[in-house]
């Protein structure tokens, strides 16, 4: 017996190395398993993923749609407020018939100039800037008479605008001192004319913020919030939809969106009212010209008259 243990030892000790490899290809087949089995759960991220998506056969859709929100997404939350800070250092510094040296960051980076406005308080409004989104619409593509025409620069002619306004819709001056000056603001933002703005404004919902019509449409410019949520999601989501510095963002944008994708002012006009496959728009890309054209003249210098005797000029 004495004689035998050893060679027992020696035999166990053999049959470790001639089984080891064995041990190894088991372990590393384990291995794999687990990983490509935790692979399969995450693919499906939520969706459908296919026949493979062993998710749905091991657990539940909730527990990977917890896994992502609270796992992996946590990820997207610092990048999402990563470009939140980053889009509250391009609010447009403001300033009250002055000019000031301009910055590398922001609006006046982008543009180049300061902004002067009727309310210089609208700019201290704290809402993320959509030119993340507009400034991918080459100029190139614009209508000439879509772009800034520079008329609304002039404190004196934003004010000219809005006398106007508050005396064809009996408009609080505060409320309609805020609504031009945040149309100048966000014109500047988006690059697209101030007038423009105004004149679409108008004839949309006669600067009611609060107005909806059958269709869905709501604010100011009378955004379809159910059809764009996607661009009222940079801003909290669709419950904001009718506060004047969202809604004439969102409206500015879509606006020049459909002008440089349909090539012209009066056809964007047209898509902008949704009568894109209609034969006509009821006159609507002809109400917004009007009052375009109106607010122009209200902007642009008269020249004095003058009386003539015999060819000659006289002094009035």
């Amino acid at each position: 017996m004495n004689m035998s243990q050893p060679a027992m030892v020696g035999a166990k000790q053999v049959l470790a190395r001639a089984l080891s490899p064995v041990y190894r290809v088991l372990n590393g087949l384990l291995i794999v398993t687990v990983f490509a089995t935790v692979g399969l759960w995450l693919s499906g991220n939520g969706t459908q993923a296919g026949a493979f998506d062993l998710a749905r056969i091991l657990v539940p859709d909730e527990a990977r749609n917890l896994v992502w929100k609270n796992g992996f997404g946590v990820l997207y939350q610092y990048q999402e407020e990563a470009a939140q800070a980053l889009a509250d250092k391009e609010i447009a510094s403001v300033i009250y018939g002055k000019s000031a040296a301009t910055t590398g960051n922001g609006l006046l980076g982008v543009k180049g100039q300061t902004v002067a406005l009727l309310m210089p308080s609208v700019a201290q409004t704290k809402v993320r800037p959509i030119s993340d989104l507009s400034d991918r619409i080459p100029v190139s593509k614009m209508d000439p008479q879509a772009l800034d025409s520079k008329l609304m620069t002039s404190i004196k002619n934003q004010r000219a605008v809005a006398d106007f306004f508050e005396d064809k819709y009996k408009l609080d001056r505060a409320k309609i001192e805020e609504y031009v000056s945040n149309a100048v603001l966000i014109a500047k933002e988006v690059n697209i004319d101030p007038v423009l703005l105004l004149a679409v404004i108008s004839v949309e919902s006669n600067f009611n913020p609060n107005i909806k019509s059958h269709a869905g449409a709501e604010g100011l410019m009378q955004v379809m919030t159910s059809i764009h949520r996607d661009k009222y999601a940079l801003y909290g989501g669709a419950a904001d939809a009718v506060k004047p510095e969202v809604n004439i963002r969102v409206g500015a944008y879509i606006l020049k969106y459909l002008i440089a994708t349909s090539g012209s002012l009066r056809t964007g006009l047209k898509y902008y009212v949704g009568a894109a496959n209609a034969e006509n728009d009821g006159g609507y890309t002809d109400k917004v010209m009007a009052e375009r054209n109106h607010l122009i003249s209200l902007c642009q210098p008269t020249a004095p008259s003058r009386l003539t005797l015999n060819g000659k000029a006289l002094r009035t």
